[in-house]
This record gives C-alpha cells, sequence and structure tokens, in this order.
C-alpha cells in the first residue's frame, strides 16, 4: 500500500471530534486528556450550541491539554475562535466559509481542513487549498444516524484523484478502521467509538493500534 506523500498531519492520524453530550458525567477536558493518552494526535472541537464566549473558554483549556501532548487542536467552523485559542486549525463544514475566504482571514496561521461527503467536494476543496479534507459518512454511524453511508469506494476514488490527505469519518472503529486505511486514508475522525466508551483512553488506544497495524505491521509489538 502506497503512503500519503508529506503533510503537515501526523500519520496516521486519529481525531477525536468532541461531543460533550456523551460526556456520561465527565468533563469534555478530562476526556480529551485521556484519549490523547490513549493515543489520539488531533483534537476537533465541535459544539455548535455554544456561544462564542463559552467556545472560547472551553477552546482554551482544551488548546493547554493538547499543547502538553503534542496534539493538532482544531475548532469546527468559527475561525475567530481558532486564532483566539491559538489553535492549530480550522476544520469547515460544507456550509460554512469557503476556504479561499478562511485562507484571506487567517493566512498561513490556520491549518484548514474541509468535511466533504463527494469526489466532486474533495476535489473542490484541493483546488481552494485546503491541508486535508474529512470524508463521510463511510459506515453507518451512531453519532449520525440519519447519514446515508457514502462506503469505502468514495475513499478510493479520492485516493486517485486528490493530492492533500484525507481523514475518513462515521462509524469507524478498531474493527474496521483497517479497511479505511487500506483506501489510502491518512487516518480517521471518531466521536462515539472513544467517547462512549467507559475507558476513553483504552478505546483510543485499540484504535490506534489497529491503524498502525495496517500500514506499519512490523511497529505493533507482538503480544
Amino acid at each position: 500500500m502506497s503512503m500519503p506523500g508529506p503533510s503537515l498531519l501526523p500519520f496516521p492520524t486519529l481525531c477525536l471530534v468532541t461531543d460533550r453530550r456523551l460526556s456520561q458525567g465527565t468533563s469534555l477536558p478530562i476526556q480529551v486528556e485521556a484519549a490523547l493518552k490513549g493515543g489520539v494526535n488531533m483534537i476537533q472541537l465541535r459544539e455548535k450550541d455554544l456561544s462564542a464566549g463559552e467556545l472560547l473558554a472551553l477552546a482554551t483549556g482544551i488548546r493547554q491539554v493538547t499543547l502538553e501532548h503534542k496534539a493538532i487542536f482544531l475548532v469546527n467552523d468559527r475561525v475567530d475562535v481558532a486564532l483566539a485559542a491559538s489553535a492549530d486549525g480550522v476544520q469547515l463544514g460544507e456550509e460554512a466559509l469557503p476556504v479561499k475566504a478562511v485562507r484571506t482571514i487567517a493566512g498561513h496561521r490556520l491549518l484548514i481542513g474541509r468535511s466533504v461527503h463527494s469526489l466532486d467536494g474533495a476535489r473542490e476543496a484541493e483546488a481552494q487549498g485546503a491541508d486535508f479534507v474529512i470524508i463521510g459518512t463511510i459506515f453507518p454511524s451512531g453519532s449520525h444516524s440519519r447519514a446515508i453511508p457514502v462506503g469505502l469506494e468514495l475513499l478510493a476514488q479520492v485516493r486517485q484523484s486528490v493530492h492533500i490527505p484525507f481523514l475518513a469519518i462515521g462509524g469507524v472503529n478498531s474493527g474496521n478502521v483497517a479497511q479505511v486505511m487500506a483506501r489510502g486514508a491518512a487516518g480517521a475522525a471518531v466521536i462515539s467509538a472513544i467517547l462512549v466508551s467507559k475507558d476513553p483512553s483504552q478505546a483510543a488506544r485499540e484504535l490506534k493500534e489497529a491503524m498502525v497495524a495496517a500500514v506499519k505491521p512490523s511497529a505493533v509489538p507482538s503480544l
């Protein structure tokens, strides 16, 4: 399997997308830190119901935790909050500001990711200057039960047509992540696979080990 070319993302990338509604009584920063200890190396703060001030306060705390663990920190959609919190980047939904507009605002101070659901969407994101894309929904997802899965074939198509890194999202877990990596993904973004676990650190560790085994089998110690 060919490896993705040089990029600003770690390889493989395991991204946790936050949803504090799944916190099970644990504060989001504590869950984030547990996931980072298990091998997550990218956090996307995605709490759309918070005000700008509330989001900035949460982002500032999580930024500190990600710095301690040398992980990439993204804020969903809110370029202003990402800049104010000294985040590494912003993750744009398909209905968010265009990539070009964000680049005008932020220059190269932020990594810019775009969430896409089609080959055309991935091509357009690359053409506009996105640093990477997140593609989904790949498998049936508990977090987005109404989303129609696009399937693994889309990942293979993107691999052939797009040159920036891409992550898969939607129903990805330790049992199927190898299929994602085999289609050329630089990694995966997950929500419930980690956040609904009673042990987020262990859930992250199992996912990361499965990813590493798929791309670098010799790097995984035998049990």
